[in-house]
């Protein structure tokens, strides 16, 4: 067994493109399932066109859409339709991103293909969901951070806001809609049919605010930017030290006493600002110049092998080269290579569900030029060249 058969039998009709839909389905195939890309003839995912890009191939395209199969079909054409529906006949997930609205135009909507298809599991991923006034509208990655309140919470006081470093609004939908999609999965080995999972990326904004809602109602407080400081936690965030900045997060009253002996500092330890953690918070400010005052003898490396010794979570800022290069994410499997046809051997993530006992695959399918499982396709589901 490995971790890549969890979902061995499964198939997968994937309409979706860009980020969210596809991270979805290549975290289902990455856990075994098989999926089956249908493009737009011609320009296929829209994310073929984003660079960059090496030996003209988007290294966008390639690092979402690896373990995919693919093919073009018009479904405005009748024969590609027909194809379409073949592909449904004996698909367990059909998963789209587009607006609402777009499929049922299409004759493809979740009411039409339950009826025809009922143990289909239909997952969907949109800005704001098959209800709401918004429902229709359309949305981007940086809109629903915008709109779901975490625009408002990164970044630093005073400064104009920032975007999150990666895109969190199209990541956190694609990570629901496969929760999802696995959940109706089991219902339907209970029920014996089809659920639509209905995502909308606005929702999954509002569900990863962690405490801001219950805080802000109940305090009246408006969470704002913090910087790398945690809002109710001290001290948790980044410190400089002699060499560049680390991070320190003692999160409670025993890791404070442990960082107080790795940093040679007991006087913390009995200074009555730091007593606790609500008072280490509302001292924060002076707390945070007392420990760079004393970071500042040492090194990142030194302060790391200290703060270790001891047990208190801690870490430096690594950028990709040394993420790559960090013996921790070696040991786990999580930088891979791919050898693609186009782009040759290229590094990319790897799958960070592991499974206990069982085989961690590290080998994945290079993302599918357009179209280019066509005939395979059409002998298996059609029928043609048999």
């Amino acid at each position: 067994m490995s971790n890549s058969s969890l979902l061995s039998g499964v198939t997968v009709i994937d309409l979706s493109r860009v980020l969210a839909g596809p991270f979805s389905t290549m975290t289902l195939a990455n856990l075994g399932a098989r999926v089956i890309k249908v493009e737009i003839p011609g320009t296929g995912d829209d994310s073929r066109a984003f660079g960059p890009f090496h030996n003209g191939k988007s290294l966008y395209f390639a690092s979402i859409n690896c373990n995919k199969e693919s093919i073009a079909l018009n479904l405005k054409n009748p024969e590609d339709r027909a194809i379409f529906e073949k592909l449904l006949e004996k698909a367990d997930i059909l998963v789209e991103n587009y607006r609402p609205g777009t499929m049922e135009k299409l004759g493809y909507g979740w009411d039409t293909l339950h009826a025809k298809y009922p143990k289909l599991i239909y997952g969907a991923a949109s800005g704001f969901g098959d209800s709401g006034p918004y429902s229709k509208r359309a949305a981007y990655d940086m809109v629903v951070q915008g709109m779901g309140g975490v625009l408002s919470m990164t970044g630093y006081p005073n400064q104009p806001p920032a975007r999150v470093g990666i895109s969190i609004g199209d990541i956190t939908a694609g990570l629901y809609l496969t929760i999802g999609l696995n959940a109706a999965l089991y219902n339907r080995t209970v029920t014996k049919v089809g659920s639509k999972i209905d995502i909308a990326m606005l929702d999954c904004q509002i569900a990863i605010l962690e405490d801001a809602i219950p805080a802000y109602d109940k305090t009246g407080e408006i969470p704002g930017p913090l910087g790398t400081r945690h809002p109710s936690i001290a001290p948790f965030q980044t410190f400089a030290a002699k060499d560049a900045s680390i991070v320190i997060a003692a999160g409670n009253d025993h890791l404070f006493d442990l960082m107080t002996q790795a940093l040679a500092r007991p006087d913390l330890l009995t200074d009555a600002r730091f007593k606790t953690n609500e008072l280490r918070h509302e001292n924060i400010d002076v707390l945070q110049k007392e420990m760079e005052t004393t970071l500042a003898a040492k090194t990142v490396a030194e302060w790391l092998v200290a703060l270790n010794t001891v047990g208190v979570p801690c870490g430096p800022i690594n950028d990709v080269p040394h993420v790559i290069a960090d013996p921790q994410v070696a040991a786990r499997n999580m930088v891979i290579e791919v050898d693609d046809p186009v782009i040759g051997k290229v590094k990319t993530a790897g799958n960070p569900v592991k499974v206990v006992g069982a085989v961690d695959e590290v080998t994945l399918r290079p993302s599918p030029e357009l179209d280019a499982d066509r005939a395979a396709i059409l002998a298996e589901f059609v029928g043609v060249g048999k």
